[in-house]
């Protein structure tokens, strides 16, 4: 999920939505991320996705600073658009899938975006217009959802609508936005150092799970994280790559960390932003303090190059 910069809107009409859902279903229709759940309000979105062709970081770049920039140049305004980072929780899928498909789509009625159920059977920027069949949305996955209902279309879907009307009066539900007794949001390190004679307490609001399934996950991340130093490692340094880069597109490498706005220029910084973060898995942030600029300016950069690309 992820809110508007102080709280404000980040859909301010329905122009804006369908937007916003035409970059989802694009990348959804490539594979790149399993849509099952989603719901819009005024000033956030909530997703509940699987990892595909492209890990989460990626996809949410995309999704965040296009429409970001989309925002920003219909609405005559500029700056960021979200407050920080999006908020990702991990979860534990045959435990919680059918609770959180739930909760984000009532989510809409919660916050009195619709009047209840059969407004909401109807709304256009919910997942559950999907899966009761109002609206057609061939980018979301609703078959894997509707299958753990009955086996044939109908019976699901009335099984499945039954199942949100029996929510209506649960309320927000805390316990589905963290999993574990600890929450820490210093990342899998924090959670690490939170295990060391506490191992009772496998925690994080990033989790949402077992103790067993945090487990799991935190040998998994250490894994990846291992082997990304490792490619880390591999990597050419900073000002190899930028010589190389200036090299290539015929400027100086000074031009490239110099507040120059030269299409060449440009240019190059884009292919230096996008072997940097996309080819070497190094960080984006590093590489905005390395050139002075903006880690925003870095991830907008990725997306000119590729685009240029052609994808």
């Amino acid at each position: 999920m992820a809110r508007g910069i102080e709280r404000r809107q980040v859909f301010r009409d329905d122009v804006d939505r369908d937007d916003f859902l035409s970059r989802l279903g694009s990348l959804a229709g490539e594979k790149a991320w399993v849509v099952y759940a989603w719901a819009l309000l005024p000033n956030h979105f909530h997703l509940l996705v699987r990892t595909a062709r492209q890990p989460l970081p990626r996809c949410m770049r995309r999704l965040m600073t296009g429409y970001a920039g989309f925002f920003n140049r219909r609405h005559g305004r500029s700056g960021h658009v979200f407050q920080n980072r999006y908020k990702s929780v991990v979860v534990e899928e045959e435990s919680y899938f059918l609770e959180l498909v739930r909760y984000l789509h009532l989510n809409p009625v919660r916050a009195g975006v619709v009047g209840g159920l059969d407004e909401l059977d109807r709304y256009a920027y919910a997942g559950h217009s999907a899966l009761i069949g109002h609206v057609e949305r061939d980018w979301q996955e609703t078959e894997a959802v509707l299958e753990r209902y009955g086996r044939t279309l109908v019976r699901a879907r009335r099984a499945y609508r039954r199942f949100l009307q029996e929510g209506m009066a649960r309320g927000r539900r805390s316990d589905l936005v963290g999993g574990g007794l600890v929450r820490s949001a210093g990342g899998w390190a924090a959670v690490r150092e939170l295990r060391r004679g506490r191992e009772a307490y496998l925690g994080d609001e990033r989790v949402l799970g077992s103790s067993r399934y945090v487990e799991r996950l935190l040998k998994e991340m250490e894994g990846r994280e291992a082997a990304k130093m490792s490619r880390g490692r591999s990597a050419p340094a900073f000002e190899e790559l930028a010589a190389k880069m200036a090299k290539e597109w015929g400027v100086s490498v000074g031009a490239l960390t110099g507040g120059g706005r030269a299409r060449r220029v440009s240019q190059a910084r884009a292919a230096l932003a996008h072997a940097w973060v996309e080819e070497f898995g190094r960080s984006g942030v590093e590489l905005a303090r390395r050139m002075g600029v903006k880690p925003q300016s870095v991830y907008e950069a990725i997306e000119r190059a590729r685009s240029r690309a052609g994808g």
